[in-house]
């Protein structure tokens, strides 16, 4: 598990950095999408990622590692808009930005610790491929949670749906950091 802790934490600082960085760009711009925003977003990054997988080639220069990175961040981004009031302003100072970034992170990393913990890290047996269905399945789920305002009889709401997105994608890009070292 102390291995699983230092590659989860060595990734989630390159999504944090990549955060911060895109905050001293555009502000929180981001704050102006709904949950529901944030999800279709998510929803397009992870069917690149599995049309990529699937063809096995891809024309636009960008690695799959940085949409997987972009699932991360828009997951903890929805997580923000989920617990800010809707009179929140739109615009936060970037030390406020990452103060709730690192909130949701911190959340979402003790979620991982407990549930990696009850499977006994199954999912470094998974193939790549399998995380984005996961992630992709998530997706889906949130979207029928959304089309129903939220309610749900007999499963987690949206937030524990963004932190197993979350957690999954930081899986995926410890597990294709390691098959570039081998």
């Amino acid at each position: 598990m102390k291995r699983t802790l230092e590659q989860y934490d060595a990734v989630l600082a390159r999504c944090r950095a990549l955060f911060a960085a895109k905050a001293r760009d555009y502000g929180t711009a981001w704050r102006i999408l709904r949950p529901s925003s944030l999800t279709d977003q998510m929803f397009i990054k992870a069917m690149r990622i599995r049309s990529i997988q699937e063809m096995g080639k891809q024309k636009v220069d960008e690695p799959v590692e940085d949409a997987f990175m972009a699932l991360v961040n828009y997951g903890l981004m929805a997580l923000i808009q989920l617990r800010l009031p809707a009179d929140a302003p739109l615009e936060l100072d970037e030390a406020e930005a990452l103060r709730l970034y690192d909130e949701e992170a911190a959340r979402t990393r003790e979620l991982m610790i407990a549930k990696n913990h009850d499977y006994g890290e199954a999912w470094r047996q998974m193939r790549v491929s399998a995380i984005t269905d996961m992630i992709l399945m998530k997706l889906l789920r949130l979207r029928q949670i959304e089309s129903q305002s939220g309610k749900t009889i007999a499963s987690e709401g949206p937030e524990g749906n963004y932190r197993d997105i979350v957690n999954y994608a930081i899986f995926a890009l410890i597990l294709l950091e390691e098959q570039a070292d081998n």
